[in-house]
């Protein structure tokens, strides 16, 4: 049977506000308050490409194996997890700190008509940083194929390394992040995919 995904128009906009933040949030880390116009547009577009794309494959992933197995799933943006990216990419800078950039855009909000077993909540969690792995296997041949090219070779590279870091953070096993549902599920299969995540960030940090 196939499963049909449906996103409206409010689920679309949560979606491109939260993209679009964490490519403000990664440009400003990055780059700092001081904005040249070229460079902070390709660093937006770098952003939305490699982690962007990360990230929404990741939660759409989830939502498709939801539905796969009967329930009903929808992306929610989290305004204060936004905001509150944005000001620790901005404030620090402002005030002459340095602070870690955390960013909590949102999540796939599950609603099941009956209970979701163990096994499938585990598929359905490990969905998300899967499609990171193919990502980052996808970032990675752009970097070989095109090593000559300085500019796509940075952003796929950067694209290899920050989607396996998007699987190994979500793979922690804390509770609401995906690792802890699939450790409830099966350890091994956590601990095999913790590790995939962890060698793959190791090597494509090049």
């Amino acid at each position: 049977m196939a499963v049909q995904m449906h996103v409206d128009r409010d689920e679309a906009f949560e979606i491109l506000v939260s993209v679009l933040a964490i490519a403000l949030a990664m440009a400003f880390a990055t780059n700092g308050l001081s904005i040249e116009p070229s460079r902070f547009i390709f660093l937006l577009a770098a952003f939305t490409i490699t982690i962007g794309s990360g990230f929404v494959l990741h939660e759409m992933a989830h939502k498709y194996f939801a539905i796969k197995y009967g329930a009903k799933a929808r992306f929610k943006a989290w305004p204060l997890g936004l905001a509150g990216g944005l000001a620790l990419a901005i404030l620090p800078q402002l005030l002459g700190w340095h602070a870690p950039l955390f960013i909590a855009p949102g999540a796939v909000y599950i609603y099941a008509m009956r209970n979701i077993s163990r096994k499938e909540n585990g598929i359905i969690s490990i969905a998300g940083p899967a499609v990171n792995w193919a990502l980052a296997l996808i970032f990675f041949a752009m970097a070989v194929a095109f090593s000559s090219n300085q500019i796509i070779y940075g952003v796929a590279s950067l694209g290899a390394m920050a989607n396996m870091g998007l699987a190994m953070f979500n793979l922690l096993p804390i509770f609401p992040l995906d690792g802890s549902k699939v450790l409830a599920w099966d350890w091994r299969i956590w601990l095999a995919a913790f590790a995939v995540s962890f060698i793959g960030f190791s090597i494509f940090g090049f």
